[in-house]
Order: C-alpha cells, then structure tokens, then sequence
C-alpha cells in the first residue's frame, strides 16, 4: 500500500487534509464528504484497517520503522497532519467567516454538497431496487439527524470517550458531520471549544517554562477531557473503518448509495436560509471571554429573491458547485 509520492503530490495531500480538516469543524459539514470527493477516502480507510493487533505487535516489539510502513504512514501523517494544522489555523479563519458572512458561507458549502451528490452519483453505475432504497433509507437517516434536539452537557470521561468515537464518523463516513453529532450529543462546546482553548492556552504556557498549569484543578479537568476525546478518536477512526472496509468490500454499492442518501440527507443543515436557534452556554473555563453560543435548531425559509444579498448567496452556491464539479472534470481526465 506504501506509494512513493512526489513533493508536489505530498504537499497536495497536505492539503487535502487541511480541507478535510476544516470541514470536520463545521457542523454540518462531513471531512469524509471531502476525502470522497478529492479522491482519498478508500486510502484513507484501508490504512487504519492496518493498524490491527498484527501491525500493533510490531509496534510493541519497537519496530517502528515496519509499522509505519505497513500502516501506510507517510500516507497517514500527511493528511492526518493537514486536518491537525487545520484544525488550529484555517478552521479559526472559517470560523471568522461564519461569524461575519454566515450566509454566503453556508451557500458555498451547500454548493459543495450539491456537487458531490452529482460527483458520487455520476459514476455510481447500476441503480437497480436495491440500491435505490438504500439511498432513501440513507437520506431519511440524514434528515431525521438534522431535526434532532441536542442533550445537555456531560463531562463523565466514558461519555466523552464514547463522544470521541462518534465525532470521528464525519471523517470516516461521508454526509455524517461529526461536529452537528457532537452538538445532538451536548458536547460542542465543551470538547471543539473550551478543551481546545485549554489545551493551547497550556501549549502556550509550557513553551516558555511555565507549568503552573498542573497545579490548576481546571485546567488539568479539560486537559483530561481532551486526552480521552483524543483516545476515543483514535479509537473509533480505527473500529469504523475496520467495519466500514469490511462492509464496503462485500456491499459496496449498497454502502455508496447509503452514503449519497447521508449525503443529501445533510442538505437540510446546511441550507443557508435559515435563521439559527442558539442555546446560551456558559463554558466553565474563560480565557478573556465570551459566552459560547451552540445551534439548537434551525427556522429554515425561502429567501427573498428581490434583495441582493439572496442573488450573492446564490453566486456562492454556483461557486461551491463549480468547485466540486473542476475537480470531477480534472479527476476523469487524468483518468483517461
């Protein structure tokens, strides 16, 4: 499985994991909608179904240099270390362009969905009985997640633990946003928001020799928290895709269409015209701060066609769409 990749294709992967990334943290928005469609995702399944008790052993024998290569490392690293970098970089910068351009955002990623409904469907293949109702069982999962009431917040470890293997669906299963369950879950803010602030804010502190953070009950709390989120991650990238891997090979046109159907199912969260319902959280830790505000529902409506802002967001959308249909046209060609 190890590929011998050029620079230029290295750092292309590098960047796909950023887009990857940035689309896990937004709720919404699934990171294995993106790998899907910039092409990555069988890869990106297959290498952590190789990290198995076979794989684990090498790794407990010290021979890492086997594991790594057997887990397809370079492969892992790589877009592993652009969704990381993005998670503390271009998801800040996205995070500004929601707060003050929410609607052209939202446009944009609808957009996006719209093309990789068109991108995956295209070269489906056979749409016999079977596979039709898949992606109806699949949208109507998709729907029914969009119109759910979100849980109050809840710190136990297991239950954050189990929060990491949830959240970590949106990389491993396209139209599955890991950031909207975590929001169901009660638990956004808590682990996207005030542990991530914590962990920075701790980073920040060691790097110049500063360790009164250990001392801290608060902040050794999120530190915690954060670390068992990590496990339950990692945890669930490697179950679900050993699962995923296994169900795609034996029905894997059953397991696409479901995916499409996931897929379209997400629309109604991303539909831009919407007028969001916050639910006011105060986050125990403060930096400077601010009350966190999470999505409790959404009022969706029909835009008014006569204001320009609603002729912008249709721009945007045009603009998300083309996006993902240059790369279908660029894939099929270096196919051919």
């Amino acid at each position: 499985m190890q590929q011998n990749r050029t620079l230029l294709q290295k750092g292309t992967l590098f960047l796909k994991g950023i887009a990857m990334g940035a689309a896990n943290k937004v709720p919404g928005v699934s990171g294995g909608t993106v790998s899907f469609v910039l092409g990555f995702y069988e890869e990106l399944i297959a290498s952590f179904r190789k990290i198995n008790f076979k794989t684990l052993k090498l790794l407990l024998k010290g021979d890492f240099k086997q594991f790594y290569r057997q887990i397809n490392g370079a492969f892992l690293v790589l877009v592993m270390g652009g969704s990381i970098f993005s998670y503390f970089s271009i998801s800040l910068l996205l995070d500004y362009f929601l707060e003050h351009h929410e609607l052209y955002v939202w446009s944009c990623f609808f957009g996006m969905i719209l093309g990789s409904i068109f991108y995956i469907g295209s070269g489906f293949g056979d749409w016999n009985v079977k596979n039709i109702i898949s992606l109806i069982l699949g949208a109507a999962v998709g729907i029914g997640i969009s119109f759910l009431t979100p849980a109050k917040e809840n710190d136990n470890l297991w239950f954050v633990f189990l929060c990491g293997i949830i959240g970590v669906s949106g990389m491993t299963l396209p139209g599955l946003s890991g950031s909207f369950i975590l929001i169901l879950l009660g638990n956004y803010v808590l682990l996207l928001v005030d542990s991530v602030n914590v962990f920075l804010s701790v980073l920040t502190n060691l790097f110049y020799g500063d360790f009164s953070a250990f001392k801290d009950v608060v902040k050794v709390k999120y530190l915690k928290i954060i670390i068992v989120f990590t496990g339950g991650s990692l945890f669930g990238l490697v179950s679900i895709s050993h699962v995923l891997g296994y169900v795609l090979k034996r029905w894997n046109q059953i397991v696409i269409s479901v995916i499409i159907g996931f897929i379209s199912g997400s629309l109604g969260i991303v539909w831009p015209w919407k007028k969001t319902i916050f639910l006011k959280e105060k986050g125990t830790f403060v930096l400077d701060i601010k009350q966190h505000k999470i999505v409790e529902n959404y009022e969706r409506f029909i835009p008014d066609f006569s204001i320009t802002e609603t002729w912008f967001a249709i721009f945007y959308i045009t603009l998300g769409l083309g996006l993902i249909l240059i790369l279908d046209f660029y894939g099929r060609k270096k196919e051919a």
